[in-house]
C-alpha cells in the first residue's frame, strides 16, 4: 500500500507522540515521532516528509526557532505547529514565518487528519501548478512510438531503469531521434501515469541560453545576487523537486557550468547563485545529447567525472533509417495524431507507392523530419490518400550529397558516349530504386509517367 505522506512528528510529550503516530498510521501515513527537536534539520533531510507537526514548546530550541530554520533552509516541506496556546497572536506569528497552519491541544483526532491532508494537497497542487507552467514541449503527443527490435530493447531497458529509481540517464543520438519523447517515457515509467501528472518535468535546452542565464535558469538566484537580481528566484533544481530535469544537448554545456551540475548530483544539494545555504533535491537527471562525449573528453570540452557519473545509465537511439520497420508505424501514428489535432476527418492514409518511397529515404531528420512532413500532409491534404506526387521534392529527387541535383556534372568520357545507353541505364537505376514501380522511377528522373513508358518501350525494357 502507498503511503498518504510522509510525515515527521516533533513533540517532548511521549503520550501525544503515541497518539498522533497511531492515529496517523491508521489514516495511511509513514510518521517519524521524535521527542527531542534538536536536530530536525537533519531527520528532514533525511526522511524528506510532506509536513512537519511541530510543538511550540520544546526542551532547548523551541518550535519558532525551529521553524525559522526550517524556512531558511528552504527544505521543501509544510509546517504545522502544535500548540497549547489558543490565541491568535501565537497563530499569527508562526504564519508570517512559514508554518501553513496550526492545531491547538487537546487534539481532535479528525481535526488533525483534515489539516494534515489538506496541507499535503496544498503542496501537491501547487507542484502541479508549477509543472504546468514551467513544462514546455513543442510536442504534445509524447508517446514512445516504434516495434524495432532496437526499439522494443529500448523499452525493456527503460522499464528496468525505471523500476531501479536510476538517479541519472545518459540518452544519445543523432538530431530529431527522439531522445526527449523518450525522457519523456521514462518519466512516466518513474512516477506512473497518474503521478507523472504532478511530478514537474522540466526541460531546459543547454545551447539555447547564454552561460550566465543557463546557469541562473538551473541553480536560480538570491535577491541581490547580480544587478537585476530584484527577488530570489528559484532554479529547475528547485522546481524539478520530486520529478525529473532533462539537460537536453549537454555537450555544448560550459565547463563551469559542468562542474557545478557535478557538485549537485553527487550531493544531492543545490545552491543558489549569491546563496550561502545548499537546499536538498531529490531529482532525476536526464541528459541528452547528439555529439560524441568521448571525443568531447579528448578534446577537453567536457568533464571526465560528470561523464562517467552520467554515462552509468545510458540509452542510444538509432537513426530512423536504421529502423526502417518504424517508418509506417511512426507515420500511422502521426497521421492518426494530427488528423485529430486538426479535426481532418477524410484523409484516409498514404498510396502504395507513397509508402514505398517513404521507405527509400534515408530521413536525414530522423523522426522529427517524418513528423513534419506528416504535419504538413494534415494541414494541407483534406481528402483522399496521400500520394506520390505530393511527397516534398527532396524526398524524391536525390540531394547533391546523394550523386544528384540541379548543380550536379557527369563526366564526359574522352572517347564519348552514347546517349542512348546513358538514357537507357538511368531508366534501369530508376526502375530497380523503385522497385519496379514506374510511377516512383518517374519520379527520381523528373519526367511524366507517360514520358517513362515511351522510353521503357524505346529500349525494349518491358
Amino acid at each position: 500500500m502507498i503511503a498518504k505522506g510522509k510525515v515527521l512528528l516533533i513533540d517532548d510529550d511521549g503520550l501525544i507522540l503515541a497518539t498522533l503516530t497511531r492515529s496517523l498510521k491508521k489514516q495511511g501515513y509513514e510518521v517519524l515521532a521524535d521527542s527531542k527537536g534538536q536536530d530536525v534539520l537533519a531527520l528532514a533531510n533525511s526522511f524528506h516528509p510532506d509536513v512537519v507537526l511541530l510543538d511550540i514548546r520544546l526542551p532547548g530550541k523551541n518550535g519558532i526557532e525551529i521553524l525559522k530554520e526550517i524556512t531558511e533552509s528552504r527544505i521543501d516541506t509544510k509546517v504545522i505547529m502544535l500548540t497549547s496556546d489558543n490565541t491568535a497572536e501565537t497563530a499569527i506569528k508562526a504564519m508570517r514565518l512559514g508554518a501553513v497552519d496550526y492545531l491547538a491541544k487537546p487534539f481532535n483526532l479528525e481535526e488533525v487528519d483534515i489539516v494534515v491532508h489538506k496541507a499535503i494537497e496544498k503542496d501537491r497542487l501547487e507542484r502541479e501548478v508549477q509543472c504546468l507552467r514551467l513544462t514546455r514541449s513543442d510536442f504534445s503527443d509524447n508517446n514512445f512510438v516504434g516495434n524495432a527490435s532496437a526499439i522494443r530493447k529500448i523499452k525493456e531497458d527503460a522499464e528496468k531503469m525505471a523500476a531501479a529509481k536510476v538517479s541519472t540517464l545518459l540518452i544519445t543520438g543523432e538530431s530529431g531521434t527522439g531522445k526527449e519523447v523518450l525522457a519523456r517515457h521514462i518519466h512516466r515509467l518513474l512516477h506512473g501515469e497518474e503521478g507523472s501528472r504532478c511530478a514537474p518535468f522540466l526541460p531546459i535546452n543547454c545551447t539555447a541560453l547564454p552561460e550566465s542565464l543557463l546557469e541562473s535558469e538551473l541553480f536560480g538566484y538570491e535577491k541581490g545576487a547580480f544587478t537585476d537580481a530584484k527577488a530570489e528566484k528559484k532554479g529547475v533544481f528547485e522546481l524539478a523537486n520530486k520529478g525529473s530535469i532533462l539537460l537536453d544537448e549537454i555537450g555544448e554545456m560550459k565547463q563551469n557550468l559542468q562542474n557545478k551540475l557535478l557538485r549537485i548530483v553527487e550531493r544531492k544539494a543545490v545552491r543558489r547563485i549569491g546563496g550561502g545555504v545548499e537546499i536538498p533535491v531529490d531529482v532525476t537527471v536526464m541528459a541528452t545529447t547528439n555529439r560524441d562525449l568521448s571525443r568531447a573528453i579528448e578534446a577537453q570540452e567536457f568533464r571526465m567525472d560528470l561523464y562517467y557519473r552520467l554515462n552509468a545509465f545510458s540509452i542510444h537511439l538509432p537513426p530512423l533509417r536504421e529502423r526502417k520497420e518504424d517508418i509506417p508505424v511512426l507515420a500511422g501514428h502521426f497521421l492518426s495524431w494530427f488528423c485529430r489535432r486538426y479535426n481532418n476527418t477524410a484523409l484516409k492514409g498514404f498510396s502504395r507507392e507513397a509508402e514505398e518511397m517513404m521507405l527509400s529515404y534515408r530521413w536525414p531528420g530522423n523522426v522529427r523530419e517524418l513528423r513534419n512532413v506528416i504535419e504538413r500532409f494534415v494541414v494541407l491534404e483534406k481528402s483522399g490518400m496521400i500520394l506520390l506526387e505530393q511527397l516534398p521534392k527532396e524526398m524524391i529527387r536525390p540531394t547533391a550529397s546523394e550523386g544528384g541535383g540541379p548543380n550536379m556534372r557527369f563526366r564526359l568520357p574522352e572517347a564519348g558516349i552514347s546517349l542512348d545507353d546513358v538514357e537507357k541505364d538511368f531508366i534501369i537505376q530508376a526502375l530497380e530504386r523503385g522497385k519496379r514501380n514506374k510511377a516512383v522511377a518517374a519520379k527520381l528522373l523528373n519526367i511524366t509517367y507517360q514520358s517513362l513508358r515511351y522510353q521503357i518501350q524505346k529500349f525494349g525494357l518491358e
